[in-house]
């Protein structure tokens, strides 16, 4: 059997909306379902130490990814890693500094590429995550891979940490074009393997995300947000036919249309900013969506949480969705808000 096929007589309705089908009741995940909003994540990592040492303890990395599921019983299981792993293989120092959020180094805006040394050793203990999670998953749950978009990956691997502006990446993308383009040729490469490894372990759908292709303007956009998720569609679809790619290109706004016709994703993710109504009329008939409930709104739950869901999904009746965040769940999100959202959601039932 496929590893890319469904366990026999399992019933995963995920991965059957990512190839087309519309249940009554969509299925549901939440992008970092598995974080610091659980008091389980909290102890295991306190236990652990560093994030960057959760990562890297695939056993404790799996427990991460299956706790979610068994507080919630999502329909879909998303591997607990972080986007940042890419550059790290590629050759840079990654660390987090506590209260402040990632930083590499050398920072390329002063470095060039050149001086990287790849350690693609350090894909390994992701992919026995995977195989971890996968041994212990409900045959009923998709379970999902992910990669970071090459733009944003490459915004991190410029400047070294997260910026507001994505300023550094963006003068190079003008400034040194050709340079630019030659940091992104290697991380599609980096982000084709990876994603091809974490497929060949277990995964049965991968997630793209372009967290910060908002800040791009339209001929960027097009160079340095669809032309590289087209490229790396291209080339896991010729190695795994048959595995859906979902890409998410947060902040892409009236974009999203052009990204969803040209990069040859399966499905999209839909972002909170982003009218659900005007993302059914604009995106190719059929294609699957996913999103996009405000992450704020859960925080404050009730009926925030229930006029959202029904708009949802009453513009998305019509082709197959997940239902999901416009972005990733909040730390203090709390847990009878998400427990509120799946039976809310699950209760609907057909809202057409």
């Amino acid at each position: 059997m496929s590893l890319n096929a469904p366990a026999h007589g399992a019933d995963k309705k995920l991965l059957g909306v990512l190839r087309g089908e519309r249940p009554a009741v969509p299925p549901v995940w939440l992008m970092r379902q598995a974080g610091r909003y659980l008091p389980e994540y909290r102890e295991l990592r306190a236990d652990k130490g560093g994030f960057l040492e959760l990562v890297y303890d695939s056993a404790a990395a799996a427990e991460v990814t299956l706790q979610p599921l068994r507080r919630f019983g999502f329909d879909g299981a998303i591997l607990f890693s972080d986007i940042l792993i890419v550059p790290y293989a590629m050759g840079q120092d990654l660390w987090f500094e506590a209260g402040e959020g990632p930083r590499l180094a050398p920072i390329l805006a002063e470095t060039d590429l050149s001086a990287l040394t790849p350690e693609w050793s350090r894909f390994d203990a992701v992919y026995d995550t995977v195989r971890r999670v996968k041994a212990a998953l409900n045959p009923n749950v998709t379970f999902l891979g992910f990669a970071g978009s090459p733009w944003t990956i490459a915004t991190y691997m410029v400047a070294g940490q997260g910026s507001k502006d994505h300023g550094a990446a963006r003068r190079m993308a003008y400034g040194e074009p050709d340079r630019f383009a030659a940091l992104i040729d290697a991380i599609i490469a980096a982000t084709v393997e990876y994603l091809s490894g974490q497929i060949a372990a277990g995964v049965e759908a991968v997630q793209l995300f372009d967290s910060w292709s908002g800040s791009l303007a339209p001929i960027q956009f097009e160079r340095w947000v669809i032309d590289p998720n087209r490229r790396i569609v291209a080339a896991l679809k010729e190695r795994h036919p048959d595995v859906p790619v979902i890409g998410f290109p947060k902040g892409a706004g009236a974009k999203l249309a052009d990204y969803a016709v040209q990069t040859g994703v399966d499905a999209v993710g839909v972002d909170e900013t982003i009218d659900p109504h005007w993302a059914h009329g604009a995106l190719p008939a059929g294609m699957p969506v996913q999103g996009n409930l405000d992450p704020l709104a859960l925080i404050a739950g009730g009926r925030a949480v229930e006029e959202a869901v029904d708009a949802i999904r009453a513009a998305f009746a019509d082709r197959p969705h997940i239902f999901n965040l416009g972005h990733g769940i909040l730390p203090d999100t709390p847990i009878a808000h998400v427990e509120a959202l799946l039976s809310y959601v699950r209760q609907q039932g057909d809202c057409s």
